[in-house]
């Protein structure tokens, strides 16, 4: 019966894939989980923002209701968190975190970060010079910026800092108060920063979902890939 050997091989495989041991297993599987349904909703945004779909009437609805009815102190506040996470707050951030890595011996971690920040920021910027989405424009806007629209480069840059901030602490540290704490702070940055350049005209709402998207996907790519290494140069379970 050629039946029972090869659903026992198909066994074995989805095992291996489920299993928390190992260089390809449930970490691998995981990320790869990440990627597809990451890069399909990004691919989906694109698709819709390109093709003048339905979501492009709703971003021109929201970035104009928000420049009419923006108020102080709100404004001056999604100024200070979008400069907090712009190029230079980010290099801060960055290195503070970049430093906390190194002292807690953390090198994976710190290689993973290496990649993971500035090279979705790298990623970001390539992809704004290949879709060229021109950014919102108003008669009164509350900030003026020449460069691209799609996808938002700052809702990346919080999303790959913060989630790669969320994964370590998540799996670092064993008490839940400490990692339900460490995810809601991060979502809610992230969520922040994304609503400030929502609400500051900087960006449409699709840029922010797309940026988001986008962020996750590489994130997922560059833990996945850090992860598989520690696994093989150490061997053991983790």
């Amino acid at each position: 019966m050629r039946g029972g050997p090869t659903i026992s091989k198909l066994m074995s495989f989805v095992e291996a894939r489920l299993s928390p041991g190992g260089e390809f297993g449930l970490h691998l599987t995981v990320g790869m989980a990440l990627l597809l349904v990451s890069g399909l909703v990004f691919h989906e945004l694109a698709e819709a923002v390109m093709g003048q779909a339905a979501i492009t009437v709703l971003d021109l609805q929201v970035a104009h209701w928000f420049n009419v009815h923006a108020f102080e102190p709100l404004t001056s506040l999604m100024v200070g968190v979008s400069a907090m996470h712009s190029v230079a707050g980010m290099v801060l951030l960055f290195c503070l975190l970049a430093g906390y890595l190194w002292r807690q011996q953390a090198r994976y971690w710190l290689l993973a970060l290496a990649f993971a920040v500035p090279g979705g920021m790298a990623l970001n910027v390539a992809l704004k010079f290949f879709f060229q989405r021109a950014r919102p424009v108003f008669d009164d806007p509350l900030v003026t910026l020449t460069t691209y629209s799609f996808p938002s480069g700052h809702t990346t840059a919080a999303t790959c800092f913060y989630g790669l901030l969320v994964s370590y602490l998540v799996m670092a540290r064993p008490a839940w108060s400490v990692r339900v704490g460490t995810v809601i702070f991060c979502l809610t940055m992230v969520l922040l920063v994304a609503f400030s350049r929502v609400y500051l005209g900087a960006h449409y709402v699709s840029d922010v979902l797309a940026a988001m998207a986008e962020s996750v996907a590489w994130l997922a790519v560059c833990i996945t890939a850090i992860s598989t290494l520690r696994r093989r140069r150490e061997g053991k379970t983790v």
